[in-house]
């Protein structure tokens, strides 16, 4: 079950229940803010990922306009892509161009191909399609070919083509892998599944991070979704007022991005109503260890 079709549950259980309501606008006051450690440069803690959602034809952005637009006036500035998202990087692209929206965001992408000039090419080719060089952050996308990547991005780093470098994984399974890149390289971001229904992390890679300095992006911060069709038939705790949350995305959301080691969460949407609801998180009072319990369980109950 999509977020889409939970939502749509929600509104049909409970009409003008707490679970079906999005916030209007976030709070007033800028969104939080966390420093990436290799140079103390911010980040806010709401970005929005691209997988699925901008993968459509020229000729199809119209909502997506409405949203990276929205997601540009709300704060919001970490814009994550990659070749392996089909059409995303190009339609990222074409609206960062047509909006002027260079200036306003942290573009991040990734290499996901094997062998170093097709690594070369395949990252060109990006930055061409988002029209953004130098790029803020090339990741490389699953650990493919990894050493051989890391070794083009440490020299476009020293020539300015990019201005940050990083991994990235979406399994649990491989974590320890990642842990031994944050352990063996000088990396500026690792990017890794995080959420309440995917904890592993917690265990050691978002402490090693922490302690060595690298900065962490969370993509899958509702678990694909899953998240929602658990929660639907919940309705939102009284306590959820006490970290200014209205809905569960706004709870989930701020559970992820309270972990200290977090820098930014990124979640995908191709709904203005969505892209708002996620940007509020970013907002007010953040869960202490005491809510961040029980966040997680009532998402185990």
């Amino acid at each position: 079950m999509t977020r889409r079709d939970s939502l749509r549950i929600f509104s049909a259980a409970a009409v003008a229940g707490p679970a079906a309501t999005f916030a209007q606008e976030p709070a007033a006051s800028p969104m939080i803010t966390r420093a990436i450690p290799s140079t103390g440069e911010k980040l806010p803690v709401i970005g929005m990922g691209t997988w699925q959602t901008f993968d459509v034809r020229p000729d199809e952005t119209a909502p997506l306009e409405e949203v990276l637009k929205a997601f540009v006036e709300l704060g919001g500035k970490v814009l994550d892509s990659s070749p392996m998202y089909g059409n995303s990087e190009e339609i990222a692209g074409q609206m960062i161009g047509k909006f002027g929206l260079r200036e306003k965001l942290f573009v991040a992408t990734k290499v996901w191909t094997t062998g170093k000039q097709q690594g070369i090419e395949q990252m060109e080719a990006s930055m061409k399609k988002l029209r953004s060089k130098p790029i803020d952050l090339m990741q490389v996308h699953n650990l493919q070919d990894v050493k051989t990547h890391l070794d083009t991005l440490r020299g476009w780093k020293k020539d300015g083509i990019i201005r940050y470098l990083g991994v990235t994984h979406y399994t649990a399974s491989q974590h320890a892998a990642v842990e031994k890149m944050i352990a063996s390289e000088a990396l500026d971001f690792v990017q890794i599944n995080y959420s309440v229904g995917e904890r592993e992390a917690e265990e050691k890679l978002l402490p090693m991070a922490k302690d060595r300095g690298v900065a962490v992006i969370a993509n899958r911060p509702f678990a694909g979704g899953n998240l929602f069709a658990k929660l639907r038939e919940k309705p939102l705790p009284d306590w959820a007022k006490e970290i200014g949350c209205e809905t569960w995305a706004q709870i989930l959301l701020k559970f992820v991005i309270s972990h200290p080691a977090m820098t930014c969460a990124i979640p995908a949407t191709s709904k203005v109503k969505h892209l708002r609801d996620n940007m509020a998180a970013g907002h007010g009072p953040m869960p202490d260890e005491a809510m961040r319990k029980r966040i997680v369980d009532i998402a185990a109950a």
